[in-house]
């Protein structure tokens, strides 16, 4: 099942309509109705957002087949999933297959100049990359910071962060974790 015919699926299984799904993720019901419709492959902050919303994990949103314990991604499994979105990156999610994972690790790709109007990001949880190739300028806040191969960042992901790829490509990991798992309850 693709992302946007399951996105819709869940959303049905709930009862509730788009508007309501777009108002909690802050977005515009046509986007998610793009998003549903497969006209757009959104990036991975309104995937989370709508994973929230769904009171589900990204992880359940990319992959129909759940398993537990141990999960190897071969190299040529990594390449050949590289999603590319429209905001100017491409992405793989790993151990999509595993739903019970507190973590989500994504390897990115940025190439420079494929989208020079670039997003500000900002979602729940806390995030840590790590440069693997390339060079990129990543601003956090208010604060940029200059990235080569083995720099890293943790942070919180509500501040709102933006990508600039130096380099002609950038590929880093990412690793975003939810502030709450989507079925643990609140607690003071």
């Amino acid at each position: 099942m693709d992302l946007g015919n399951k996105i819709k699926k869940m959303r049905l299984e709930q009862n509730r309509n788009l508007t309501e799904i777009a108002d909690i993720c802050g977005f515009s019901k046509s986007l998610l109705s793009k998003i549903e419709n497969g006209k757009t492959i959104p990036p991975i902050a309104t995937l989370m957002k709508i994973a929230d919303a769904l009171g589900t994990k990204v992880s359940i949103l990319l992959d129909d087949q759940q398993v537990s314990g141990t999960v190897y991604t071969p190299k040529e499994i990594t390449q050949s999933r590289l999603v590319k979105t429209d905001k100017g990156y491409s992405f793989h999610a790993f151990a999509v297959e595993r739903g019970d994972k507190w973590m989500q690790p994504f390897l990115f790709v940025c190439r420079k100049g494929e989208d020079d109007k670039r997003k500000v990001f900002s979602h729940k949880g806390e995030e840590f990359i790590f440069i693997l190739e390339g060079e990129m300028r990543y601003k956090v806040g208010n604060v940029e910071y200059t990235l080569r191969p083995g720099d890293s960042l943790y942070f919180d992901s509500l501040d709102k962060h933006t990508i600039f790829p130096v380099s002609e490509e950038v590929k880093y990991l990412a690793v975003f974790t939810q502030s709450k798992q989507a079925d643990e309850p609140d607690s003071e």
